[in-house]
């Protein structure tokens, strides 16, 4: 089923849901814990999901719900909406505006609609299959890339990687000018406008990467695994965006040198 007018408007609905609850916590009271994996959450994180899941069940009650926070909703729609409410809430407790809502629309776990909302400094990212990416409502364009050695790479955490990622990941750090640390999804909006190059991760959940998809390649990158398959729901979490599809083949190149 295509992506219609009002399932692009309902996106950004729950963008404003979650921004009006981010913000208000942001550098101030946010009650942070610790999950069972040891990862931080908030109440920004908590208040900003419920928001949007009461969107959805209001006007979309036959849709399913994926959250990081609370879990999977069944529905009987095909369609399901995965939500990050927080992607970055470390730099989010560390009073560092660049993390980001996550919010995608997927069907059949294919992702055909993706958000990139930073509610601090006012910058959104929408992507809809097939259609171009806009930023703030105008388009965005990924830059090319003519050789991988000036393009600059970015990678949320080294720590993030096991031993055998870390290893192909040191590889192409080589292989590169240079590379940025942390970050989050906003690095995937900067390559969706121009800014950056090359993201690559591993360890990603679903609520982690499947809004990136429609925001970069509809800005002219592409999106893959490790392997250069398209991500699903059924992806294993390692991640490549390149703004320039042309420098695929060259990372891919550089991150086969894992285990070896």
């Amino acid at each position: 089923m295509p992506v219609s007018a009002n399932d692009v408007a309902l996106a950004e609905r729950l963008a404003e849901a979650a921004g009006a609850a981010i913000r208000p916590r942001f550098r101030g009271s946010f009650g942070l814990e610790a999950k069972e994996d040891l990862s931080p959450v908030t109440l920004a994180d908590r208040e900003a999901e419920e928001a949007m899941r009461r969107l959805i069940i209001a006007e979309r009650p036959m849709d399913g719900i994926i959250g990081e926070e609370f879990g999977t909703r069944d529905g009987s729609s095909g369609r399901q909406w995965v939500l990050d409410p927080i992607d970055g809430t470390r730099a989010f407790i560390a009073g560092r505006p660049i993390f980001g809502t996550l919010i995608a629309l997927i069907e059949d776990g294919w992702p055909l609609l993706g958000i990139i909302d930073q509610p601090i400094i006012g910058e959104r990212w929408l992507g809809v299959t097939g259609r171009p990416t806009l930023f703030n409502g105008k388009p965005a364009q990924a830059r090319a890339c003519r050789d991988l050695k000036h393009a600059i790479l970015a990678t949320t955490s080294p720590a993030l990687f096991d031993d055998a990622q870390l290893h192909a990941f040191e590889h192409l750090d080589a292989a590169v000018t240079s590379t940025v640390l942390g970050g989050d999804c906003y690095n995937y909006g900067c390559v969706a406008s121009g800014w950056m190059d090359v993201v690559v991760e591993a360890g990603l959940k679903l609520h982690d990467f499947a809004a990136l998809v429609p925001v970069v390649e509809g800005a002219g990158g592409r999106m893959c695994d490790w392997q250069g398959d398209p991500l699903h729901a059924g992806s294993n979490g390692e991640v490549i965006a390149a703004g320039d599809p042309a420098r695929i083949e060259d990372i891919l190149e550089a991150l086969a040198c894992r285990g070896h």
